[in-house]
This record gives structure tokens, C-alpha cells and sequence, in this order.
């Protein structure tokens, strides 16, 4: 194929994966699963579908295992921009909804820090 012929769209728009990795955290690791991202990611789930924007072209809210970013709890990420998030609550879902699953826009005060891995 050359490099000139169209490629098709993608088959949704943006993913957006969100960390619901429980881990035993007696060792003092912190873990999406406790900062309540299965509560947010059904959240977001339920909100995308609402604003019609679930399907093929338009967006997919994914479940994910852990991204290794542990010290940023909870975590999503947004692709195909690559854009990693952190959260508290379902205000901060309902605007990187609104910003950057809707209007493309990065919520940059949610930005996690690029340097976040697994431990502080």
C-alpha cells in the first residue's frame, strides 16, 4: 500500500483506560482500586453513553490493569494522545469529558506529572 492512499478512521475516536488494579497495600503501596476508580470508571461509563459519545468513531471507556503509576492514584489515560490523568471525584470525570473526550482540550490542572511512577 503506498503512503499516499488514505487510511481508514480509527475505529473509535479516543480510549480512555482507566487503572482498577487492587494491590495489597500492607507494604504501604497506594493502589487505583482504593482511591475509588472502579466508582469512577463506571461513572465515566455511564456519563459517555449519556452524552451519546459510546460507539464506533466517538469514544470507548476501557477497564485497565496497572499502569505502574501508582503514586499518582488513581490514574486514566487518554488516547491517542497519550494524555495520563489523575482524580478525586466525579467532578474532575465530568470535565475531562466535557474538555477532552468532547472538545480535544487537555484539562491541564489534572495533568499527572510526567516523573509519577509507582512510587513517591
Amino acid at each position: 500500500m503506498s503512503e499516499s492512499a488514505a487510511q481508514p478512521p480509527p475505529y473509535y475516536e479516543r480510549h480512555i483506560f482507566f487503572c482498577l488494579n487492587e494491590r495489597d497495600t500492607s507494604h504501604g503501596d497506594d493502589c487505583c482500586a482504593d482511591h475509588g476508580a472502579p466508582e469512577m470508571y463506571a461513572y465515566c461509563k455511564r456519563r459517555v453513553k449519556a452524552e451519546g459519545l459510546a460507539g464506533p468513531g466517538k469514544v470507548r471507556v476501557n477497564k485497565a490493569g496497572c499502569f505502574s503509576r501508582c503514586a499518582g492514584a488513581p490514574v486514566a489515560v487518554v488516547y491517542p494522545e497519550g494524555v495520563w490523568y489523575t482524580y478525586l471525584d466525579s467532578q474532575d470525570i465530568d470535565e475531562i469529558i466535557e474538555s477532552h473526550l468532547k472538545a480535544g482540550q487537555r484539562v491541564e490542572r489534572l495533568l499527572l506529572p510526567p516523573q509519577t511512577g509507582r512510587w513517591p
